[in-house]
């Protein structure tokens, strides 16, 4: 039987690789990608962190995160060393020209949230807010947002 309405969690994903189609078009017109911008804010948030905590906050696994940052380190974004009191963590620090993208990205980031939001009161985007953090619940999330609110 077809349902008469399209099914919460289909619409919701489809929705998803729309707008992470849209934010990474807006992000790369500032030179950037997501993985950029998830690693830099997660840095801004807390400098020096440990590779570790680095992956579990931008929610990718180890291996992907350090292709990404061996890229980010060769562009001279951030810089990589190993902890002296424990040899097998490497710390993430950011450097100058990694603060100077993160304001770059930003920008985007900024502008680009602004039009996600259009046409909805403050209200309504609490609301779906709410909402989107009870379906990750929901899902088994531990409801722990990762990104906490940046200042714009």
């Amino acid at each position: 039987m077809k349902p008469k309405q399209t099914p919460i969690g289909r619409q919701l994903a489809l929705t998803t690789k729309v707008v992470a189609r849209a934010f990474e078009d807006a992000l790369a017109e500032s030179g950037g990608s997501m993985p950029t911008w998830f690693v830099l804010l997660a840095l801004v948030q807390q400098e020096h962190r440990a590779q570790t905590e680095l992956a579990a906050a931008v929610g990718i696994q180890g291996p992907t995160l350090t292709h990404h940052l061996n890229g980010m380190e060769a562009e001279g974004l951030l810089t990589r060393t190993r902890d002296p009191e424990n040899r097998r963590v490497h710390q993430v620090t950011l450097t100058q020209a990694g603060r100077t993208k993160f304001e770059q990205m930003k920008t985007a980031a900024v502008k680009f949230d602004k039009e996600l939001r259009a046409g909805f009161s403050a209200q309504e985007i609490e609301t779906l807010r709410d909402m989107l953090w009870r379906m990750e619940i929901n899902v088994g999330s531990d409801g722990i947002d990762p990104f906490p609110p940046c200042a714009e």
